[in-house]
């Protein structure tokens, strides 16, 4: 736990100053600022992803990234200084005593649960493998060819490779989920200003289905699986996008910026693609205007945060965009083979549907559905799946009924719920497992509760309704919090985090290099590297290993 906060503690001061730069040079050519703390955090998790996928592409993402990215972190605090020091003051004036003191809550219990906890299968499986192949190598060209799931090339791996700290030697630390958590938390914390606003706000429905998503994680928040962070990038992402729309925000940087920052949310995962329906907006704002050097300003922003993560794409599967053969477009000698691309996306597939068979793949929806929904989903949250397809109708109608389209829906708050709406529909005929699309699932609901309850969120009574059930909730939610806090006291993570799996492994050579892989099972954990889940042929493209690898059917 103790290594987790001076961990987040490192990431905090890095990435506000990151973030501080990249404010203060779009200040410069712009004009806006980023203000809130929390925001200039976020921008500069978005710099760290960058820049630690682009450092991956020519070294290992280690001491020499944090080196440079220290000093580069150092010198703009002596430079902006004054500028930092105000803006820290600001916030600090704009924020309550219940919002410091709960922060400060916030920090220690998700240290706590970031320590310990459930780490997921696939972590084991192929998580800790990735990020330590980014650790050691940095790219290795072809690398999905000894093991598929090498070629998922989230961005979220390197950035955990980056702030992993394994070269201190004492173990990797994989707490970057946790501080994506934190951040999250923080911005739910909005909802204590509802008493004094006596208002409700669209955003503050996101705020509460943030709340109910964060505490399903808590549990399991310590391993460094990418589906918790991009769900919270799209929680975060909506929620930063209402508040503007309710601060009758005129200004098109603040939503061109945040279309960035769903750029950044599809190198996540590539799921949230959909949430690009956000660029709708500023796009028709700027072109109205002919403000051409502005459109070009941030689709260049746009293209330098996708960019890296296309080249790693490129270098690890040989495909632009993997697992899609459809998109073969480069004639490299590291290709994953397109059969094995295209099992590949089947699998992910009928395993979100629940059906484990990649030759299912093509079975109508109304075959797999009622096993998907039956077999597979929580009941507690059957519930909301239900309602998600009610909701959905609903706003259907109201895009067709003229009339109720008008009373209930605006231009902007419509494009919010489309592009959340869109998302859970290819989520859900696409792999929906549902830890892939928790945020969509949730966001539906309460969005159109919200939207329908507008005529009555000016209201102070209903304000008060509103408060007493988010008052409510979180006692309900705290017994569980508590019951696995009491779980866990007894654990010994007080100093370093829980690590990684360990299993029972063996080994075979070649080539000079030893491979280990698991007597049973299929997962491997952290320690024993190069590691992979069974024992196979593996072809290199050259005398190292780091010169990468080919399909062995080559």
């Amino acid at each position: 736990m103790f290594s987790i906060i001076v961990n987040w503690s490192y990431m905090a001061f890095t990435l506000f100053m990151m973030g501080y730069l990249f404010s203060h040079i779009i200040k410069k050519i712009s004009g806006y600022e980023i203000k809130s703390i929390n925001s200039i955090i976020s921008a500069g998790i978005v710099v760290a992803t960058v820049y630690s996928q682009l450092f991956s592409c020519f070294y290992k993402v280690g001491a020499a990234a944090n080196i440079i990215m220290l000093s580069i972190c150092i010198a703009a605090f002596i430079a902006l200084h004054k500028g930092i020091f105000s803006c820290l003051a600001e916030n600090m004036r704009h924020t309550s005593r219940f919002i410091r003191l709960g922060t400060i809550i916030l920090i220690l219990i998700w240290a706590f649960c970031a320590s310990r906890g459930y780490m997921h299968y696939d972590s084991d499986l192929y998580h800790a493998q990735s990020i330590r192949w980014i650790e050691e190598y940095g790219i290795v060209k072809g690398l999905g060819n000894i093991h598929v799931r090498f070629a998922y090339n989230s961005s979220f791996f390197a950035l955990s490779a980056l702030y992993s700290m394994s070269f201190l030697g004492f173990q990797s630390l994989h707490a970057v989920n946790g501080f994506f958590a934190l951040i999250l938390s923080v911005e739910v914390l909005g909802l204590s200003r509802l008493p004094k606003l006596k208002k409700i706000r669209l955003s503050d429905f996101a705020r509460l289905a943030a709340f109910y998503y964060l505490t399903t994680i808590y549990g399991e928040i310590t391993s460094p699986a990418s589906d918790y962070a991009i769900m919270c990038a799209v929680f975060f992402i909506i929620i930063k996008w209402l508040s503007l729309l309710e601060e009758n925000t005129k200004s098109v940087a603040p939503y061109a910026l945040i279309c960035v920052g769903c750029v950044y949310a599809v190198t996540l995962k590539l799921t949230a693609g959909f949430i690009l329906l956000l660029t709708i907006k500023p796009a028709c704002m700027l072109i109205k205007e002919k403000r051409w050097k502005d459109i070009a300003l941030y689709i260049f922003m746009g293209v330098a945060v996708i960019s890296p993560w296309i080249i790693r794409n490129i270098i690890i599967s040989g495909y632009l965009l993997y697992p899609f053969p459809e998109l073969d477009i480069f004639n490299v000698d590291w290709k994953i083979p397109a059969e094995m691309a295209a099992i590949d996306a089947a699998e992910i597939k009928t395993w979100g549907r629940g059906l484990y068979n990649a030759a299912l793949v093509n079975l109508p929806i109304t075959d797999w559905f009622p096993h998907w929904f039956s077999e597979t989903i929580p009941t507690s949250v059957k519930l909301f799946i239900a309602l998600d397809i009610l909701c959905i109708i609903l706003l259907i109608a109201a895009a067709v009924c003229k009339p109720l389209r008008a009373a209930v829906l605006t231009p902007d708050n419509y494009l919010a719920i489309a592009a959340i709406a869109v998302s859970y529909l290819f989520w859900q005929l696409s792999a929906p497992l549902l830890r892939y699309g928790y945020a969509y699932v949730l966001l539906i609901i309460f969005l159109t509760i919200g939207i329908l309850a507008g005529p009555l969120c000016g209201k102070n009574a209903f304000c008060k309704v509103f408060i007493a059930f988010c008052v409510l909730f979180s006692i309900v939610k705290f017994i569980p919090l508590a019951r696995h806090i009491n779980n866990e006291l007894g654990k010994p993570y007080y100093v370093k985090q829980q690590d990684y799996g360990t299993y029972e492994l063996d080994s075979f050579e070649i080539n000079g290099v030893r491979f280990y892989y698991p007597q049973s099972g299929d997962r491997v954990g952290y320690d024993a590297f190069p590691a992979i889940p069974r024992k196979m042929s593996i072809s290199f493209i050259g005398a190292d290993i780091a010169d990468g690898f080919k399909s062995a059917s080559d």
